[in-house]
């Protein structure tokens, strides 16, 4: 069946248009999402995505909000956090890896494993766990330098300090 338009007869047969008769009940019967909601739902859903161009060996790149994801053509893919260079493995060699993303109704927390910086234009990691540094030569570094810079401008200082809660 092809989609009602807004001036054809209601299809429930009372004569009306369906713009004045079952499109309006059409938008109370779905529940409205708070924008939290679809954030929580956006950030699983986008880093599921990036592990599938992963898996099938494709490079690809995209932001959401503060996040930058890529994928390389080796199979790797990498969740960033913009405001405070930090950042996450989520696929390597091909393979999928559980990300260490916890969600709630009101936050979304990350232990992120890694943190970033550029070295001669090259995307730098060093891990929090032992301090070990490594280059990602394959990195898109013009595009993540670029994605910082806009998000930078994007929101304000008060805005950005507020991404990250102080830990207890």
């Amino acid at each position: 069946m092809g989609k009602i338009g807004r001036n054809e007869k209601c299809p429930c047969r009372s004569g009306k248009k369906y713009k004045h008769c079952c499109a309006r009940k059409d938008q109370i019967i779905k529940p409205s999402v708070s924008p939290e909601q679809k954030l929580k739902v956006t950030l699983m859903k986008s880093v599921r995505e990036i592990q599938e161009q992963a898996v099938q060996r494709k490079e690809t790149n995209h932001e959401l909000g503060v996040f930058f994801f890529y994928s390389t053509g080796v199979g790797d893919a990498w969740l960033l956090e913009m405001t405070d260079c930090d950042c996450i493995q989520v696929a390597r060699d091909g393979v999928a890896l559980e990300p260490p993303i916890d969600e709630n109704s009101e936050t979304i927390e990350v232990n992120w494993s890694h943190m970033f910086a550029f070295k001669s234009k090259q995307l730098e990691l060093t891990a929090y766990s032992d301090k070990s540094v490594q280059l990602l030569p394959d990195a898109p570094s013009l595009q993540i330098s670029a994605a910082i810079r806009r998000i930078r401008k994007k929101f304000s200082k008060d805005q950005l300090s507020q991404v990250h809660l102080p830990t207890p």
